[in-house]
């Protein structure tokens, strides 16, 4: 037969678990949230500074191309 300090000890350490267990999933639920939205907002800001380098630069040199072929054929 359990003593009353096994009994509560048990107790204890199921109650302790169990909050333990739902405090540090919510915890990381909302860590993670939070820098996957980190993530995406610099992923979106370097995707977006790339990609106005790239078009600036394929638009220049297609520019130049074609107005140099153009003037040859004028």
């Amino acid at each position: 037969m359990k003593s009353i300090n096994q009994v509560k000890e048990q107790v204890h350490l199921r109650v302790w678990h169990q909050v333990r267990n739902q405090v540090s999933g919510q915890v990381w639920d909302q860590v993670w949230r939070q820098v996957w939205r980190q993530v995406w907002q610099v992923r979106e800001q370097v995707k977006n500074q790339v990609w106005l380098q790239v078009e600036d630069q394929v638009w220049n040199q297609v520019g130049d191309q074609v107005r140099v072929q153009v003037w040859d054929q004028v």
